[in-house]
């Protein structure tokens, strides 16, 4: 872990902003894109890199900011790895979007996050907050290998339930979907059953299957290796040097999505859900013109 003083904390504009942290990640998932070259990190990935002065920064913007919006976070690094629970940072950040009136969209693995469940609440009760999930296995010998540093799926979905019992949104990636790994009907329905259960309001969806790029790419492989002898070889023959990585039950498992989400009234289009994630309450949109603050 090394410390920064970044230049600035918000990317995106209109309706919503994109907001990291932190740089890199601790959790060790094996497909992990955010390894890809194309990101040009210039130091380890398990290195994270700290964007110390991010409160500062944050509270600065959005006290200048004249339109009120949602705020994601989460989407190239996890805000709740292990250094959140020594730093809090991400609590400090959530503290100032509740305080200046912003809605905000948060992207986890971890269970960490129920430690700013207050906070959420406050943020979704003044404004507008959507908790996202990211489930790839309900097989949970199978996750510690997929996802090793970071709490199993069935602590997940307990997160969910407690967001749900807060009346926190909340919207799960079901991404990715390994071939001749995790890719069976048994799994995609597992997880889906308990999506509907717990009160999900949509999944997230790319597509039955995985990207790699150079990078990510052997990284994964190694994984490979190490723990699915001979996989890589099959990865290989079926697929050669490809971005794009369908599993050979895409169309079937995508017929299972589809179903079990119209079935329970669950958003399914990523288009859908990224409206629902990132669409701010029009009337506080509205009172962000006048009530003076800005």
């Amino acid at each position: 872990m090394h410390f920064v003083d970044a230049k600035g904390i918000l990317t995106g504009s209109g309706g919503h902003c994109g907001m990291n942290i932190y740089r890199g990640c601790s959790h060790g998932c094996i497909y992990c894109d955010s390894r890809s070259k194309c990101y040009q990190f210039k130091h380890p990935f398990e290195d994270i890199e700290v964007k110390q002065n991010a409160p500062e920064l944050l509270e600065r913007t959005l006290r200048s900011k004249r339109k009120k919006c949602m705020i994601g976070t989460g989407a190239m690094s996890d805000p709740y790895m292990h250094c959140e629970e020594e730093l809090r940072l991400t609590r400090r950040c959530l503290e100032i979007i509740l305080k200046y009136g912003f809605g905000v969209a948060v992207q986890t693995k971890s269970d960490r996050i129920l430690q700013d469940i207050d906070l959420l609440d406050e943020i979704n009760r003044s404004a507008k907050c959507v908790v996202q999930m990211t489930l790839t296995t309900y097989d949970d010998e199978l996750c510690g290998i997929l996802e090793p540093n970071v709490c199993n799926t069935k602590r997940r979905i307990e997160v969910l339930e407690e967001m749900q019992k807060r009346g926190i949104p909340t919207v799960v990636w079901i991404t990715p979907i390994l071939p001749f790994i995790n890719d069976t009907k048994e799994n995609i329905t597992a997880i889906l059953s308990e999506c509907a259960r717990v009160g999900v309001k949509g999944v997230i969806d790319f597509g039955m299957g995985l990207t790699l790029r150079d990078g990510d790419r052997e990284y994964y492989y190694a994984a490979l290796d190490r723990f699915f002898p001979g996989m890589k070889k099959k990865y290989i023959n079926q697929y050669g040097n490809a971005y794009e990585l369908p599993s050979p039950n895409a169309k079937e498992l995508t017929a299972i999505f589809k179903d079990i989400c119209a079935e329970n009234g669950i958003l399914s289009s990523v288009d859908e859900c990224f409206k629902f994630m990132y669409e701010f309450p029009e009337k506080y949109s509205q009172m962000s013109l006048f009530d003076g603050e800005f």
